[in-house]
């Protein structure tokens, strides 16, 4: 179902069951014999949400045939949410080293930082996402006898709501330092929705603040096509195993700026590296040209 201005939706459909396959292939990360990544909780919340192809996944059960044509490319996708996640918890890591104790994760999805980090004494952790995906997270967590290791405060809305208000209702203070990250999310914003975002983070952020994400740059129509194209195989091979979830309904494409440019005009000072480059830095196998992810950018930011 393609996306509407008024949507909603829960970790078993739509937007929300992106983040239900981030969460299995954290887990299958997980499970590799020289783990880039440790998340505990991944699979019995993939298992909880209760989408099989992507249980099977979070299992170690799945032939990567089975959830891609090219298994090849469902194994390097394991690979990316490992660099990717490794590339967030670093950043928080770096972020409270340097003292700061107010963290915000936006669309938090099934992310289990909270929970899974070493965070120093005095973090607050606010996580913001849909109110259906926050609770069953919280209730799910809570039967595994999970506790965090911060302060956990939730704010269950939905980002084209008024969250900065919400945000503050639980406690948030504009006036200390923050760390954001906004993981795996531009890509699923209108382009103005993206600017509307930053802007607030940048409003809401005291000096020394660090926000973190990906650069969704744009892209030719050609290589928009072939995108396209990918997604369609992989929705027909995903919807062969009983999950029927078209990803290009999911995306916003078209032209958009580009996050770290946009950033660096509003008072941060940006540094970014390609996917590729995260390989190289973790010592996974290099990519190769085929795979689309590989020229993502990460970027993290200091508010000057």
């Amino acid at each position: 179902m393609a996306r509407t201005d008024d949507d909603t939706w829960d970790l078993a459909s739509s937007v929300g069951a992106t983040a239900t396959m981030v969460a299995a292939a954290r887990a299958q990360a997980t499970r590799h014999p020289d783990p880039l990544i440790n998340d505990p909780f991944a699979q019995p919340l993939v298992e909880a949400v209760g989408i099989e192809l992507f249980a099977r996944w979070a299992r170690g059960e799945l032939n990567p045939a089975d959830f891609d044509d090219q298994a090849h490319g469902a194994r390097r996708m394991a690979d990316n949410m490992a660099a990717r996640t490794r590339f967030f918890d670093d950043f928080f890591l770096d972020a409270t080293a340097a003292g700061i104790r107010q963290v915000v994760i936006l669309a938090s999805g099934l992310d289990s930082r909270a929970y899974r980090l070493p965070w120093p004494a005095g973090t607050t952790v606010y996580e913001i996402d849909q109110p259906q995906v926050i609770d069953f997270k919280t209730a799910t967590l809570a039967g595994l006898g999970a506790e965090p290791a911060a302060d956990r405060r939730t704010v269950a809305i939905d980002l084209r709501g008024d969250w900065p208000a919400a945000l503050r209702r639980a406690g948030f203070d504009a006036g200390r330092p923050t760390a954001w990250i906004a993981e795996g999310l531009l890509g699923y914003l209108p382009p103005d929705a993206q600017d509307r975002l930053l802007d607030n983070i940048t409003a809401l952020s005291a000096p020394t603040s660090r926000f973190g994400t990906e650069g969704v740059a744009n892209t030719s129509q050609q290589n928009q096509e072939q995108i396209k194209e990918r997604m369609k195989t992989v929705s027909a091979r995903w919807k062969d195993h009983g999950l029927d979830l078209d990803m290009i309904d999911l995306i916003y494409f078209g032209d958009r700026n580009d996050a770290a440019a946009y950033l660096g005009t509003h008072g941060w000072e940006t540094t970014a590296s390609s996917t590729r480059e995260l390989f190289a830095e973790y010592g996974l196998e290099p990519l190769d040209e085929a795979m689309p992810f590989g020229d993502v950018l990460y970027v993290s930011a200091v508010l000057k």
